[in-house]
């Protein structure tokens, strides 16, 4: 089944900068302005949001390379081992490329041919191109969700 890349951006674009169709928010509008303290505070046993943002952040990352040379260096392993965020200078450095490398991706998605979709990704054990791409955007919203309660119950706190 081919499907239409300007969707997948879109629907890509709406979990991470701009939409609130699904959940009523995003990961821009939930930590745009977000101080650090807020961003590393930890609740239990549960992940940071830096460290749930820097995760999500990871696979983004990982696939833009495969999107620009066809390279697979993630691992799952490594996808929650970041060095601490240790100034809010830093933590808005990361959050600019977290946006940009965002809209990279949304931009390599729809720029490709929905023929491309159909495509082993890298190798064939990992599925298609639109298994990946659709996988991002549920892990995105995952994860937000996790975001969404975990800033609710640290907003409670104070």
């Amino acid at each position: 089944m081919i499907r239409d890349t300007h969707q997948l951006a879109k629907r890509f674009r709406e979990v991470i900068l701009d939409g609130t169709w699904v959940a009523n928010t995003n990961f821009k509008d939930q930590l745009s302005g977000m101080s650090l303290g807020m961003a590393t505070t930890k609740v239990g046993n549960l992940n940071t949001i830096a460290v749930l943002a820097q995760h999500i952040h990871y696979y983004i990352a990982g696939l833009n390379t495969v999107f620009s040379d066809g390279t697979l260096g993630i691992s799952d392993k490594f996808s929650f081992d970041f060095p601490p965020m240790e100034s809010q200078q830093q933590w808005d450095n990361f959050l600019d490329r977290l946006w940009s490398d965002a809209e990279k991706f949304a931009s390599a998605v729809e720029q490709m041919l929905p023929e491309k979709l159909s495509e082993p990704f890298v190798h064939e054990q990992y599925g298609s191109y639109l298994r990946n791409i659709d996988c991002m955007i549920e892990h995105s919203y995952y994860h937000l969700g996790q975001i969404v309660i975990i800033k609710k119950l640290l907003q409670e706190r104070s």
